[in-house]
């Protein structure tokens, strides 16, 4: 938007804050090369076109925005003279992408001096060649090290991932090991049995009904019904009597294997009848070892099946083999989130999940939004952690205003308020020193706002902090501004 150009007054500009140092020389320059516009109510300018001036107000009042999602945030509004705006980085030229960075109103006719950016550009290094030099230092020295502490604090959250991954691996990998271990002996202990067996003097009926029992009971095996340890407890107790009456030794040991599997007295008459007094107790050891066998077998399968599920969870997470940008079920990458933080949450925090499963696919870079959620669960965990290792985090979708809402709430201590306004700064954090970087957060708006267009906000009070993330339902023009 353009507007009305007036008189202007090297006097009336040298009263601003900005330029009151410069010689009547310099001024008669910036009268010269730019000029003074008097807007009438309504923009100026907005967020992300071409910087092309650098805006000082004369007199009038500003109102500076930022968007946030699909909407405008009143950032400042002020009628102080000499508050300046726009190209304000244009002294560095094309290293830098020149976009004005917020977007200005104003609500009263109000002027402002105008320099085209390239004139203000080449004032500044003319003028200031050494505060251009320390202002390059400063701006790129904050970026590299915004990167560097950022690529750390990924390595971080690496780490711990890794960390967590390998103690949930190590358990069922450690599980089938021993299973299989014990799947062998048990396995040799069969073949001696088979062969007692086969050295008796039993018919050939006998042996085919024995081999009938042990298919029926490796299929009772995987029917078996869960007990509580007191139906369990009740049930052995019977099975020992049943035993012991029928003169097998140690009963007391077969008894918990044979309720584990769903057996009960019936089942052990049954056998009884049908292959006689005299084989009954080689009879009883076989079935034994065929229940063993059986439960191992369960229990290879479902260690190996964690691990696959621990596989494909990590493959979701890292997204290694996805499209960077896609339309993506949120609900997925929360579950293989929350799956490969299990170890660092652990057994003192209850995770909750109160998914809206209604909610639409949004299009979204589904490895960067794993890192959202990994930088607010691990930070709901610091709280909990530092306030005795207990409480609840429960993790919420839903629609909100035609946008998806993310929510991750604890139980912890709560954000002072003190400090609400400035937890998504860089570098700013509240543990201890060697423990946290500062850029969890920071990086997290950055995704969720620079490159999603959404929104990231935080809403606290002592047992109920609450950080809520806003998702576009709608794809809008992908932002490649590295985070």
């Amino acid at each position: 938007m353009s507007g009305q150009i007036v008189a202007c007054s090297p006097q009336e500009i040298g009263s601003l804050f900005l330029f009151e140092k410069l010689t009547p020389e310099q001024l008669g320059r910036l009268c010269a090369q730019g000029r003074v516009e008097l807007f009438q109510p309504g923009p100026v300018y907005t967020e992300g076109d071409p910087a092309t001036c650098f805006f000082v107000m004369i007199e009038g009042t500003v109102v500076l925005s930022r968007r946030v999602g699909g909407d405008d945030v009143e950032v400042t509004r002020t009628s102080q003279p000499g508050v300046y705006a726009g190209a304000m980085q244009a002294y560095l030229g094309d290293r830098v992408r020149q976009v004005y960075n917020n977007s200005m109103r104003v609500t009263v006719p109000t002027r402002f001096f105008v320099l085209p950016a390239d004139l203000f550009a080449d004032v500044m290094r003319e003028w200031f060649p050494m505060a251009v030099h320390l202002l390059e230092g400063l701006f790129f020295g904050t970026k590299n090290t915004q990167a560097m502490i950022g690529q750390r604090e990924r390595l971080l959250a690496l780490g711990s991932l890794s960390a967590g991954l390998t103690h949930e691996l190590n358990n069922p990998a450690a599980a089938a090991v021993r299973a299989t271990a014990t799947l062998r002996e048990r396995v040799a202990k069969m073949r001696r049995k088979l062969g007692v067996i086969a050295e008796g003097p039993f018919s050939r009926d006998v042996l085919v009904s024995l081999v009938e029992i042990q298919e029926r009971t490796a299929e009772r095996v995987a029917k078996a019904p869960a007990l509580s340890p007191l139906e369990a407890s009740d049930r052995e107790d019977t099975l020992t009597d049943w035993l012991e009456d029928h003169g097998i030794d140690h009963g007391w040991q077969l008894a918990p294997t044979f309720v584990q599997a769903g057996l009960d007295v019936d089942w052990l008459e049954h056998v009884a009848a049908v292959v006689g007094e005299e084989i009954l107790p080689n009879a009883v050891g076989w079935l034994n070892y065929t229940i063993e066998t059986e439960l191992l077998m369960n229990e290879i399968e479902d260690s190996t099946t964690r691990i696959s599920h621990l596989v494909d969870a990590a493959k979701q997470y890292s997204q290694l083999d996805r499209a960077p940008y896609r339309v993506v079920d949120v609900h997925e990458l929360l579950d293989s989130t929350l799956l490969m933080l299990s170890g660092k949450i652990g057994p003192g925090i209850e995770v909750v999940k109160e998914y809206d499963r209604t909610v639409p696919p949004v299009p979204a870079y589904p490895a960067e939004l794993n890192q959202v959620w990994t930088n607010l669960v691990d930070n709901a965990v610091s709280a909990m952690n530092g306030a005795g290792g207990q409480g609840t985090l429960t993790v919420r979708t839903a629609l909100h205003n035609e946008r998806l809402l993310v929510e991750f709430r604890d139980t912890g201590p709560g954000v002072p308020p003190e400090i609400k306004d400035r937890i998504f700064d860089p570098f700013f954090t509240t543990k201890p020193v060697g423990e946290g970087t500062g850029l969890g957060l920071d990086i997290s708006w950055r995704i969720v706002v620079n490159k999603h267009h959404g929104a990231l906000r935080v809403e606290s009070v002592p047992g109920d902090t609450r950080f809520q993330v806003l998702l576009p339902l709608t794809a809008e023009t992908p932002d490649e501004e590295p985070v």
